[in-house]
């Protein structure tokens, strides 16, 4: 009888021990220093929000991209560059051809990057832009760089479209482990020049890295403003009458 005892409270410790490390586990850090416990998912995806109204705000998501970066320290220095995924090729869906007002028959090229801030890649961006809206020395540089898109065509003081913007991570409240998965956001959006005229069109999707940072580690001076955000997504959540009436 006394070695059952001693044997039912041996058990009953080792069990013990084992759901509690198991706890401990589930609360460890996620990546960037997120806990994965309620709180810390709200918190993670409270960053995420800011992150897309400030995209959203911006006509040019490689420098938003620098500046968070920056502000979260994520590298130093904070710049993104942009590395081609070469060898691959994806045609332009029939929307977007027809929002970039290109016929049939003219010239579309591809482009296919990630942009990326030190070690982390922060996006994942499909490019379909119009060679002939551009200039050469543009052309040149976007075959023979890495600089990003929105850097190369800058001198045409361009603006903004968004198209859609979505989040792609759903926050559970429930208790135990949920990983953040790699995909969380993506935006769809086209870029005009100064005459008004679309010349390229953008499927961008954001990675869990624009999370890689420890909670808090953010200086509030240095983090940009959000001026027009809003009103985009109020745009986008409102479409006009006559593009549901299509």
């Amino acid at each position: 009888m006394t070695m059952t005892r001693s044997l039912l409270r041996a058990t009953s410790v080792a069990l013990f021990s084992l759901l509690a490390c198991s706890a401990a586990i589930a609360r460890e850090p996620v990546a960037g220093g997120w806990r994965d416990t309620p709180q810390g998912r709200m918190q993670a995806q409270r960053m995420l929000q800011t992150l897309n109204a400030d995209l959203l705000g911006h006509d040019s998501a490689t420098l938003t991209l620098e500046r968070w970066c920056a502000a979260h320290r994520m590298a130093s220095p904070a710049r993104v560059v942009a590395h081609q995924v070469r060898g691959v090729d994806k045609p332009l869906p029939p929307e977007l051809r027809a929002q970039l007002m290109a016929g049939a028959d003219q010239r579309v090229r591809y482009r296919r990057v990630q942009l990326a801030c030190g070690d982390h890649v922060l996006s994942e961006a499909d490019n379909w832009y119009l060679p002939g809206r551009l200039t050469e020395a543009m052309n040149r540089q976007l075959d023979n760089s890495d600089v990003p898109f929105g850097k190369v065509v800058r001198p045409l003081h361009f603006r903004r479209k968004t198209l859609s913007a979505r989040v792609l991570w759903s926050v559970s409240a429930a208790a135990g482990t949920q990983a953040i998965p790699h995909a969380i956001l993506q935006h769809r959006a086209l870029l005009f020049d100064a005459g008004n005229r679309p010349f390229s069109a953008l499927i961008e999707t954001y990675t869990d890295q624009v999370l890689a940072f420890p909670p808090r580690a953010a200086t509030p001076a240095v983090m940009p403003r959000f001026e027009g955000a809003a009103s985009d997504l109020r745009r986008i959540a409102e479409p006009p009458a006559e593009t549901l009436s299509r």
